[in-house]
């Protein structure tokens, strides 16, 4: 997938499977169904994570179950068991690329729930743990709920007799560590659970451009849906999206967002390619800013998160226009700060650049100066009401709290 202009389903398949492993590891457990058996198939991919080299969790098994109230010590579970457990670095997995955590035989019928169960910390190892960006160590990842009973996850599918299905485990570990102060990491697991599907948008970044820090996003509504960190040519691929429109975005620290509005993605099987290894997309150099404060919550959830108190994220929103808004860039408050969650967003303090997609390359942008440096700074957690405030930072630093309740 190097050195090319357009993406093709044939390109395409090739850099989603090019790490998935050959072994497929047979499960064990029963499960009641309609009547014969079909296919199960896992696997694991994710999402960029935010300040971090390596994040590492070790796998030791996948469990389904049709019921979504099952508790991880009921019967009818099947379990695809990984033996031995298998470590692996989810930051390897961007671009759509997937790693096969392994198949079993499964009961024809409806299933409604999954868990990925983690290997526990040990003091002989580090079975999980993160190398934040500008170091070298390892340091442990807590995880205790779900290597206790796994990483509850709720998605309904069906399977049919003498059929297969696929799933991906879509693992965001961006949002799903938290810094608990004196160097301790904590992971509140942020997956979504998807079909496999070969189709996403492609394309090239200018590979000049500081790469610990690049984020591309595909967006709806200003809502992230897709994130990924280009290689190190440039070369991006936001995969498995539904079909509908997209806009993408592409961000770098002290550099100009650049947005390309409405990519189209037709149908399950789009690849749609947004720029060329020739002409790849570049940022312009920004001054920047920062927004800081403390977004920390009170009282009770409305809706408990799954085996974890709620992680609060802020995320900068800038608006091109009353229909187009998108997510610059998100961090996670620190839960053990003091006050509790302190959080600081550096922000780019010049326009950002708009295009609007055309299938003929390149895509041509042009500054949007009527909003450089204005954004809505939005603080949300599972279960809390969303707040939000606009600040101003194109010559000074803002300071935003909140107080998130139920």
């Amino acid at each position: 997938m190097k050195n090319f202009g357009k993406y093709s389903t044939a390109n395409a398949l090739a850099w989603l499977m090019a790490s998935v492993f050959a072994v497929l590891l047979a499960g064990c457990g029963g499960g009641a169904g309609t009547g014969g058996s079909g296919i199960l198939g896992v696997s694991l991919t994710d999402a960029p994570a935010c300040g971090f080299d390596k994040v590492y969790v070790t796998v030791n098994k996948v469990r389904v179950h049709q019921s979504s109230t099952a508790a991880d010590t009921d019967a009818g579970w099947t379990d695809i068991a990984l033996n031995p457990a298998r470590k692996i670095d989810l930051l390897s997995l961007n671009n759509g690329t997937l790693q096969a955590l392994g198949e079993t035989p499964l009961a024809a019928g409806h299933y409604t729930q999954l868990r990925l169960v983690l290997d526990a910390n040990t003091s002989g190892g580090l079975a999980n743990s993160v190398v934040p960006t500008g170091t070298t160590q390892e340091v442990s990842l807590a995880t205790p709920s779900a290597v206790q009973s796994g990483i509850k996850l709720i998605n309904d599918f069906d399977v049919a007799a003498g059929q297969r299905v696929d799933l991906v485990l879509d693992f965001n570990a961006c949002t799903s560590i938290v810094k608990r102060g004196n160097g301790v990491y904590a992971l509140k697991p942020t997956i979504k659970v998807a079909p496999f599907t070969l189709n996403g948008i492609g394309g090239f970044i200018d590979p000049a451009l500081p790469s610990s820090s690049v984020m591309v996003t595909a967006q709806q509504n200003g809502v992230v849906i897709q994130a990924t960190a280009p290689k190190s040519t440039g070369e991006f691929f936001l995969s498995r999206l539904a079909p509908g429109n997209y806009d993408v975005v592409l961000s770098a620290d002290s550099h100009a967002t650049a947005i390309i509005a409405s990519v189209p993605i037709a149908s399950a099987s789009s690849v749609v390619n947004v720029s060329t290894s020739g002409t790849p997309i570049t940022l312009p150099l920004s001054v920047t800013h920062t927004v800081s404060g403390v977004a920390a919550t009170s009282g009770v959830p409305a809706v408990s998160p799954s085996g974890t108190a709620a992680s609060v994220y802020v995320a900068a929103k800038q608006a091109l226009s009353a229909a187009l808004s998108v997510i610059v860039k998100t961090v996670a408050a620190d839960d053990t700060s003091t006050p509790p969650g302190a959080y600081a967003l550096v922000l780019p303090a010049e326009a950002p650049r708009l295009g609007t997609y055309t299938a003929t390359l390149p895509i041509s942008f042009s500054a949007q100066s009527g909003v450089a440096g204005l954004y809505s700074i939005v603080a949300s957690a599972t279960g809390y009401q969303p707040q939000s405030a606009a600040v101003a930072i194109s010559s000074v630093d803002a300071t935003k709290s909140f107080a998130l309740i139920p």
